[in-house]
């Protein structure tokens, strides 16, 4: 037992020398309702995969699901290295740590699914529907970044669709290829501030070099700060993908794959408890925008933020990296976070 294990709670780094190598959102439940269940809670569950324990007003989120499959750790002087080992496996075992004294002092523990890629936050949006917190805070990222603000997001799936045909023997049909380039040289021309941003992930499209393409697509990742700015960029976006595939005489498909709300929810309250629980443990705190678990309390209106845990870095690579022993630290700033919280 480490110096900061004690009777009711456990060491996050043993706690994470396990997580950090299970991979599958199904597996990672189970075994974190397994661990609720050892620590004397009792773990409840939903059809979504999300596991919880307590029925206390503030509801502390960490998401499970990973962006990379994990993989057995790699163990250099200091760091561990693999796939999720920092986001979230981290904060996963921090919050795992702390459980029964968490719950004890009137909190629901709660671990997430949907919160990566097209997740859509599926999970943490459940667990707010269902359970009715007063309030929210994620558990997540890197330490010292307490992430105050939701940064908002569309995310879409595009695709240009003509007839196809033989490179030769059709030329002169139409055909998306002109049409997707013009479009996303038109994209990324769009006027942007520091407040936004505007990625397109993926493309696709053809079937042989002497084939002209019957489809070509790509999925586009769109977010901003302010809820106004992002309407007008999907705005203009889909006036740009309209536009082309009227020019070149093609068919336009726009699938919505997620949104995620803008705005900033956190109290005062929680902001100095923020500051001053990571100030405790040497720590100057870092106020971010992003987009979290915490954001499902956000889109409800409910107050919420996200608290780091955890040092390191190279998330959603194979290399992703974090230091261990900070993990207690982590586990010590959430602890006074959460009791500086209920005080107020």
């Amino acid at each position: 037992m480490s110096d900061f294990a004690t009777e009711t709670t456990r060491d996050p780094v043993l706690l994470l020398a396990e997580i950090a190598e299970i991979s599958g959102d199904a597996a990672r439940a189970a075994w974190v309702a397994q661990q609720l269940q050892a620590q004397g809670l009792r773990p409840q569950t939903d059809e979504l995969g999300n596991v919880w324990a307590g029925h206390g007003p503030t509801l502390l989120i960490a998401h499970i699901d990973t962006v990379l499959p994990p993989t057995p750790l790699r163990r250099e002087q200091n760091r561990w290295y693999g796939p999720a080992v920092g986001d979230n496996s981290s904060g996963v075992a921090v919050l795992l740590a702390l459980a029964p004294e968490l719950v004890n002092l009137g909190c629901t523990v709660a671990f997430s699914v949907g919160e990566e890629g097209l997740g859509n936050l599926r999970g943490a949006r459940r667990l707010v529907k269902q359970l009715q917190p007063q309030q929210v805070v994620a558990v997540d990222g890197y330490l010292p970044g307490i992430v105050s603000r939701s940064a908002g997001s569309h995310r879409l799936r595009a695709r240009f669709i003509g007839p196809g045909g033989h490179a030769w023997g059709d030329r002169g049909a139409p055909s998306p290829v002109p049409a997707l380039g013009q479009a996303l040289a038109q994209m990324y021309a769009l006027e942007r501030t520091n407040h936004t941003s505007l990625n397109v992930g993926r493309l696709w499209g053809g079937e042989a070099i002497n084939a002209i393409p019957q489809e070509v697509g790509f999925e586009l990742d769109l977010r901003a700060l302010d809820a106004a700015e992002l309407a007008q960029m999907v705005a203009q976006v889909r006036e740009i993908l309209m536009e082309a595939a009227r020019k070149f005489n093609l068919r336009m498909e726009i699938e919505v794959l997620g949104e995620r709300p803008a705005g900033m929810t956190a109290t005062h309250a929680m902001l100095e408890a923020a500051r001053q629980a990571l100030m405790e443990i040497g720590l100057e705190a870092q106020f971010t925008a992003g987009s979290t678990d915490a954001s499902a309390g956000v889109e409800v209106g409910l107050p919420a933020i996200t608290l780091s845990v955890y040092q390191g870095g190279g998330a959603h690579t194979p290399e992703e990296w974090v230091e261990p022993d900070s993990l207690r630290l982590g586990a010590r700033a959430l602890r006074s976070f959460v009791r500086q919280l209920l005080q107020t």
